[in-house]
């Protein structure tokens, strides 16, 4: 009796907390359609002076990006369907490492790959993925460096597919030209047929991956393609309102930190121990955010000092009225460990 009255009034404090919603420092200025996933690139001399990236989510659709207040400060349109986006570092391309910005393109069933700050086209006008499949439409996108060899890789999701083989990893490289192409060296991924897979997330230094079946729960993979190709855990199962979608990783420590995911119809962001609770495959959420964002789609989060404004880091999620809201992390941290000093 005791056990399910300490439940009880856990669950009761984090509704209560969700009526505490937290508020953007700024919000971009807004796009022609639909905005749908953000990334950041991190300046290395300037944080303060780093990028957010977005798309817009339509035929035609763009990419923009936005300093830290909001502002465009660059775009690429004519982008057909541009869906989700990632940020890496330092892949090698014509003799010199360059970090880069990956995005699917829905409607030429393609990936883009673009240098960034400048944002300027380095794949030969893109990268035809699932083309073994009658199942293309390629959505998520995530990219991942793997710490010991460098080597960077592409995961790709799509609007449906298979189980077991509903994601595609690509391993990017120089076709030794200066155009970056992607080699086919893994399918995974379970699915469970209820929806469709769009947020992917990966851990670098963690070695994992995150995505979302909407409607259905979290999966977590290996991030390596030489490592086991067996799901290590699936979680929030029972935690959201309806669709499950982009996820979030910010890190406290070498191992430490939180995991967030949208619940997108009920306008909050549920959290989990990003070390896992009992062990490192068990995930109990732990807070539940509420935003001031609509319907939110795409998210991405940083712990980087950017300056007076965000000293601690920034959140950034997309919402409805083609925007993105820019959150202080110190907002939404603090939330968090108010629910975790109730409990």
């Amino acid at each position: 009796m005791k056990k399910i009255l300490w439940i009880a009034s856990v669950s009761f404090l984090m509704v209560q907390c969700t009526s505490m919603k937290v508020k953007p420092v700024y919000k971009t200025q807004k796009v022609q359609f639909d905005t749908d996933d953000p990334a950041f690139w991190i300046n290395p001399q300037d944080a303060s002076k780093s990028l957010i990236l977005g798309t817009d989510k339509e035929t035609n659709g763009g990419i923009y990006v936005y300093d830290l207040k909001g502002k465009i400060v660059n775009k690429v349109l004519g982008i057909q369907r541009p869906n989700n986006i990632d940020v890496e570092y330092g892949l090698e391309v014509g003799g010199k490492k360059m970090d880069i910005a990956v995005f699917t393109e829905r409607e030429t069933n393609k990936i883009r790959v673009f240098s960034v700050p400048d944002l300027k086209p380095i794949d030969n006008g893109g990268i035809s993925v699932f083309e073994d499949s009658d199942q293309k439409s390629p959505m998520g996108i995530a990219l991942y460096k793997n710490p010991a060899t460098q080597q960077i890789y592409a995961v790709v999701g799509r609007k449906t597919g298979p189980s077991g083989s509903y994601l595609y990893q690509y391993l990017l490289k120089d076709n030794g030209k200066g155009q970056v192409i992607g080699e086919l060296v893994r399918k995974f991924g379970e699915y469970s047929g209820k929806k469709e897979i769009e947020s992917i997330a990966v851990d670098d230094a963690l070695g994992v991956i995150y995505y979302s079946d909407e409607q259905y729960g979290i999966h977590k993979y290996n991030a390596d393609p030489s490592a086991s190709n067996e799901q290590l855990a699936l979680f929030g199962t029972n935690d959201f309102k309806s669709d499950i979608e982009g996820i979030s990783i910010y890190p406290t420590g070498e191992k430490t930190g939180y995991i967030l995911v949208s619940d997108q119809q009920a306008n909050t962001f549920n959290v989990y121990r990003r070390e896992g609770d009992t062990n490192e495959n068990t995930y109990q959420r732990i807070a539940i955010i509420p935003v001031s964002t609509k319907e939110s789609d795409g998210s991405d989060v940083s712990n980087v000092n950017f300056g007076p404004d965000f000293p601690k880091g920034m959140f950034v999620a997309m919402s409805n009225g083609k925007v993105f809201h820019i959150y202080d992390w110190r907002d939404i941290e603090a939330l968090i460990l108010a629910q975790q000093n109730k409990k």
